[in-house]
């Protein structure tokens, strides 16, 4: 399901306690005014989520609990050192988008050691994973979660302090996640329950 970022006073979005896609019942307190008598957001709101009826707390524009930031839900089959990079990640993803998009460059270095790899150097894991057959959208997701984290750490030509860069970040580790772990598991699963016949059959027939 399609992830929706928490936004004030949105009538429905992803839950940051339960994941789900659900309305939100919201409640705000007074409201903040610039010099010009022009009416801005609302100091204090709070919405309840119609789902699990978990609450998240806005000041002044943001969500300030629970604090886990706007990402998506990690992949159920992510890795748990890989998960609780990502979970770090994105507690701190809406006050520094920078310091979540450096951890998540070290979220994909733990997973490349996850993959196989030596998971020591990232560029050149990912060579070695290309040379193995990596899919290309894997490596490219790999390679701007590599390149944009560098750039958290070493100031380059990335906004690293942009919110939209930083949450498509998220987005492609699931993505690595699902093309690498999650769909091969499932398939893997699903092959098994053929006939020992026409596996072996399969088998003949490439060689194996």
């Amino acid at each position: 399901m399609k992830h929706i970022q928490p936004q004030l006073n949105k009538e429905s979005f992803t839950c940051p306690s339960c994941g789900v896609l659900a309305k939100q019942e919201w409640v705000n307190r007074g409201m903040r005014f610039e010099n010009n008598g022009n009416r801005n957001h609302n100091i204090l709101g709070s919405s309840t989520c119609q789902h699990c009826r978990e609450t998240s707390i806005w000041v002044q524009g943001k969500m300030h609990y629970p604090d886990t930031g706007n990402s998506p839900f990690p992949n159920p089959e992510m890795p748990e050192n890989v998960k609780k990079i990502y979970l770090e990640a994105s507690s701190i993803s809406n006050k520094s988008p920078r310091g979540a998009s450096a951890l998540l460059r070290l979220g994909i270095q733990v997973l490349c050691k996850e993959l196989g790899e030596e998971g020591k150097n990232i560029n050149s894991d990912i060579g070695s994973l290309v040379k193995k057959g990596l899919p290309d959208i894997v490596q490219q997701s790999l390679d701007i979660v590599r390149v944009t984290g560098n750039d958290a750490v070493h100031p380059g030509q990335i906004d690293t302090d942009d919110h939209k860069t930083v949450g498509q970040l998220f987005d492609l580790i699931n993505v690595i996640v699902e093309y690498m772990i999650a769909l091969p598991k499932k398939v893997s699963g699903i092959y098994s329950t053929l006939p020992t016949g026409k596996i072996d059959g399969i088998n003949k027939r490439d060689g194996k």
